[in-house]
């Protein structure tokens, strides 16, 4: 049913609001799928580290800020990419959407090199600069160095996902993360902790503690990556290689890539520098804080899975329709695509209010760290339906290619709104008034997008597309 709906898409026929609600959903759940195992390895790691104690959680939580900030940059290096990619199957030319694939890989991971570089270069010394905790520096900066180490796999993962994606392609990728999850929790428990008995079985293992936990990750993408990067070149109907096939990347797609992905890595530099800033206001509040920050964090993440998952598909839906030319189509997705993303994320909001003692006591042991995890996140879950609304609709606009003005209004609200709130209420508050400021800014975030996508014009970037 998604194929033909797509089919009927890309050559102009007409779609019932039905049909496009269909469509929307039935690319949608794949891809929350697909964020959902995201999620589930950032529960499984902070489970197992969690039962290490307190400070190991906050270790990981030290750099988390960190990891964001390389990841977002690798993925915005890739976007470019995938949203010409959609654009040129809409209108169906799969030659150019294979030059594009062969610019991806190319430009983008020479560019994660770039940064698994720098990367493992500052891992000794960015602890210490986020905080004056030397009982967990050491095991964050060891933590960091495998992540960077990584970064070349993860960033093969994202480009060979994406261009699946970007080809309306969701059950593939969904499926192989939910492979990466069992084989981070066989990694972890390898890595993570030392041999032991269990029932009379002796299990082997290697006692790394919060290193192992990175380690764990790092080959389970390091595995997907290679399998996921193997169908997209052998067994996608789009992006296969043809045998003597020209398909040449040219500078036309580099420089739209450019356009489309430089907004974009700044945007994800501003927002996660803002995160990194955030661990410096929160660090001096204590390991505790930082580790009950670090599992409220990583609880709220089940809440806008659904969102980031219904916001890939928006962005295939919206590249897919501006390739075919369809603009009668593209507004109309874009506000069935927001408004399932505001539906869903507001009813898993409710159920993360009551069930967050629960989630965050799965995540960590101490009842310090579980009561004040669970009390700022019931704070912050007031806010799903609006974060959910900005989120969407940012997938809707990289799918038509407009990515300047919604960075610049990231900036805005991240640096204008949630720091300079946080920087005066966490000092009073501790850490119920960093999240009061997060809660304020998500609301005042999704409210601008609202009314951007109201105003259309990100439509504008349809025609230059």
């Amino acid at each position: 049913m998604k194929n033909e709906l797509l089919i009927k898409l890309r050559d102009g026929q007409p779609l019932s609001l039905r049909e496009q609600i269909l469509l929307t959903a039935t690319l949608s759940y794949p891809a929350i799928l697909a964020q959902l195992s995201s999620i589930i390895m950032q529960y499984i790691d902070a489970a197992m580290v969690g039962r290490l104690g307190a400070e190991a959680s906050a270790a990981i939580g030290l750099v988390s800020s960190s990891t964001w900030l390389f990841n977002g940059v690798c993925s915005a290096a890739v976007t470019g990419f995938t949203v010409q990619a959609a654009q040129y199957i809409g209108a169906k030319n799969n030659k150019g959407a294979r030059g594009v694939m062969k610019g991806a890989f190319l430009v983008a991971l020479a560019f994660s090199v770039l940064l698994a570089t720098i990367g493992a270069a500052i891992s000794g010394i960015l602890p210490r600069w986020l905080s004056d905790g030397a009982d967990i520096s050491r095991d964050a900066g060891l933590y960091f160095l495998v992540f960077a180490l990584s970064l070349p796999f993860t960033q093969l993962n994202t480009i060979s996902g994406g261009m699946l994606q970007a080809s309306g392609n969701m059950k593939v990728p969904s499926a192989l993360h939910v492979l990466m999850c069992g084989l981070d929790v066989v990694f972890n428990m390898l890595f993570i902790f030392p041999a032991r008995d269990w029932m009379g079985i002796t299990l082997p293992g290697a006692g790394l503690g919060v290193m192992g936990a990175s380690i764990g990750t790092a080959l389970s993408h390091v595995t997907v990556a290679i399998i996921m990067t193997a169908y997209l070149l052998i067994k996608c109907p789009e992006f296969n290689l043809r045998h003597r096939e020209i398909a040449p990347f040219t500078r036309d797609q580099l420089t739209r890539a450019v356009k489309i992905g430089l907004p974009i890595a700044a945007e994800q530099v501003i927002m996660c520098s803002a995160y990194v800033a955030s661990t410096k206001i929160v660090a001096p509040i204590g390991s505790v804080a930082i580790a009950a920050n670090s599992f409220a964090i990583t609880a709220e993440s089940l809440c806008y899975m659904p969102g980031y998952g219904i916001g890939n598909a928006a962005t295939t839906l919206i590249g897919q329709s501006v390739g075919a030319g369809r603009r009668d189509l593209t507004r109309r997705l874009g506000w069935i695509t927001t408004l399932l993303g505001i539906s869903v994320m507001s009813v898993v909001g409710v159920v993360m209010w009551f069930s967050a003692p629960f989630v965050i006591g799965f995540l960590s042991p101490d009842p310090e760290v579980v009561a004040l995890a669970t009390s700022v996140l019931r704070i912050e879950v007031f806010a799903e339906p609006m974060y959910a609304a900005s989120i969407v609709a940012l997938g809707v606009f990289r799918g038509a290619g407009d990515t300047f003005a919604p960075s610049c209004m990231s900036f805005i609200s991240m640096w204008a709104v949630r720091i300079s709130l946080a920087a005066i209420l966490t000092p009073h508050f501790g850490l119920y008034g960093y999240w009061i400021a997060m809660t304020v800014e998500l609301v005042f975030r999704g409210a601008i997008f609202l009314i951007r996508l109201a105003r259309g014009r990100w439509l504008k970037e349809t025609k230059s597309a």
